[in-house]
């Protein structure tokens, strides 16, 4: 059975705190009320009215021809749902928005992609996007950059690179994390693999590597993105292992900031937030920064590289090593951080067959490893030079 150091009740809190639906927690979303456009001599252009600056993403689709901009932490106003303005020229039919998800707007253009091109960009204060399309056939236009097929976050707009990572050893002196059945803390192996992964990183990558901790200090989960934002730091990867109730279950899998309600992921959550000093008093501040939260799509894209490569490299003289997926939560660890931060969960100390992995050397530096190359993947996907 599992040590733990904190309470259940504690942990009860916590999980009825998280399991509230959406509808009784303050709706921190900004709420779009206004899409104007207008149609010019050369060009059309829509104006999407937002007032605070929120993530969004853009990308294209096929039959029929599309472009689409999603809008992150928003919500239409109720005169926008479903609302449809239709444009009077050959190249652009019409423009649709609607709420694609309780905290996502999506814009829509139809347009055909033989006749038009396009450009997505945004403006500040306030805050607003906007959607130019040209008819293709003005050569005297000046053709603007075309979007990444995957669509492109405030980070490739921007063109930013990375060069200084920050990684986080979950847990440490009073707080041991996990405790296997043989004795197996998870703040040894947190400390050790990322040990491990600083080595690789500066040995083979012109990237600085600083750690929040690197002995059996105490440190709690708030302070550790406090540390990456002081440091300036351009990622941020915290390193835990997992357990559960059911000794079966293993697996590998890997966070990003953001609310949920899969059970499985609130017991997580609860069980690597038990430490935090904070006091109910501050839940209101604490939803809000998590609505606020503009890294939601380059933290899930960092969390989805690093969970295929770690799996494929454990894979590679391991057996049956389970991918439990890329999931959002609500950790302390993760919470206030300014870059693509996540949080990955190596394996199962509560699984007999992933503890006994996990006190090998080999196995820890093919952990190591496989994170390493998911960063690496992560950094060569911005396009830029390091």
């Amino acid at each position: 059975m599992l040590k733990y150091k904190n309470s259940w009740l504690r942990i009860i809190l916590f999980l009825s705190f998280f399991s509230l639906p959406f509808s009784s927690l303050p709706d921190s979303r900004i709420e779009i009320h206004n899409l104007r456009y207008h149609t010019h001599p050369s060009y059309t252009r829509f104006v999407i009215d937002i007032g605070k600056l929120r993530e969004y993403v853009f990308s294209e689709l096929p039959s029929p021809d599309r472009v689409y901009v999603d809008i992150y932490q928003a919500k239409l106003n109720p005169i926008l749902h479903g609302k449809t303005f239709l444009v009077d020229n050959d190249y652009l039919k019409q423009i649709r928005v609607a709420q694609k998800t309780s905290s996502t707007v999506r814009v829509v253009a139809d347009l055909d992609f033989q006749k038009a091109y396009y450009r997505v960009w945004h403006l500040p204060d306030p805050f607003r996007i906007i959607i130019d399309i040209y008819p293709s056939k003005l050569p005297s236009l000046p053709q603007p950059p075309q979007p990444a097929k995957s669509g492109s976050s405030i980070i490739r707009q921007l063109g930013l690179g990375i060069q200084r990572v920050v990684i986080d050893p979950g847990h440490g002196g009073k707080d041991p994390g996990c405790v296997g059945k043989s004795g197996l803390r998870e703040k040894k192996i947190a400390l050790d693999v990322a040990t491990r992964l600083k080595n690789i990183l500066e040995s083979k990558e012109n990237l600085e590597v600083i750690m929040t901790r690197t002995s059996d200090i105490f440190l709690d989960p708030e302070s550790r993105t406090v540390i990456a934002n002081q440091k300036q730091a351009d990622l941020f990867i915290s390193i835990h292992a997992n357990a559960n109730r059911s000794r079966k279950l293993s697996g590998i899998e890997s966070f990003y900031l953001n609310f949920s309600q899969d059970p499985s992921v609130i017991e997580t959550a609860a069980r690597e937030n038990a430490t935090s000093t904070k006091n109910i008093s501050k839940m209101k501040d604490i939803i809000e920064k998590i609505a606020r939260n503009s890294k939601i799509v380059e933290s899930k894209e960092l969390a989805e590289k690093i969970q295929n490569s770690l799996v494929k490299s454990l894979s590679q003289k391991y057996s049956e090593v389970r991918s439990l997926g890329v999931k959002g939560g609500p950790f302390w660890v993760l919470i206030g951080g300014e870059m693509p931060s996540v949080l990955v969960e190596i394996s199962h100390l509560s699984n007999p067959t992933e503890e006994k992995r996990l006190q090998s050397n080999q196995y820890r530096q093919l952990v190591a490893q496989g994170i390493y190359e998911g960063i690496v993947e992560y950094v060569n996907s911005l396009g830029k030079g390091r």
